[in-house]
């Protein structure tokens, strides 16, 4: 979780929310990413998207089932569906979503048994960093002149 924060401050620093996600293959980094959606002006350049991408071109398969995907934030309906799609292993997140997250906060995509594949969830790690982190950010939104 750690690199995965160190990523969503990446994020922040090109003016995205601070979201990092890691995908991990016993216990090996496959891949670090960020959110990138102001950068690249892409809605679906989530940092869970982003990581699930490399992982499965260094894998060299888009089964994803040896795969545990570690972010900042619990994922949203855009990325819990990827992460059904690709089969990943586990996902592990540290903050919950209550405006959009889906995996325990508004939906529970992950573990639904009418879909083809449920993804084991752990959530609550390092979960104050991970709010802290989107905390500082959206208040610095606020506090920008344009914001006022």
């Amino acid at each position: 979780m750690v690199v995965a924060l160190e990523e969503a401050a990446l994020a922040a620093a090109h003016g995205d929310v601070p979201v990092g996600a890691v995908a991990l293959r016993e216990g090996e980094v496959l891949a670090r990413r960020h959110n990138e959606r102001e950068l690249r002006q892409d809605p679906t350049a989530h940092a869970e998207l982003l990581a699930l991408q490399d992982a499965a071109r260094v894998l060299g398969s888009w089964r994803l089932d040896t795969v545990t995907l570690v972010v900042t934030l619990e994922p949203c309906p855009m990325c819990a569906g990827a992460l059904i799609s690709g089969r990943v292993g586990r996902l592990v997140f540290a903050a919950a979503d209550p405006k959009a997250g889906a995996c325990g906060s508004l939906y529970n995509l992950c573990v639904d048994p009418r879909l083809n594949h449920e993804v084991p969830v752990t959530s609550g790690v390092l979960a104050e960093r991970g709010a802290e982190i989107l905390r500082r950010f959206f208040a610095g939104l606020r506090d920008t002149p344009a914001a006022r």
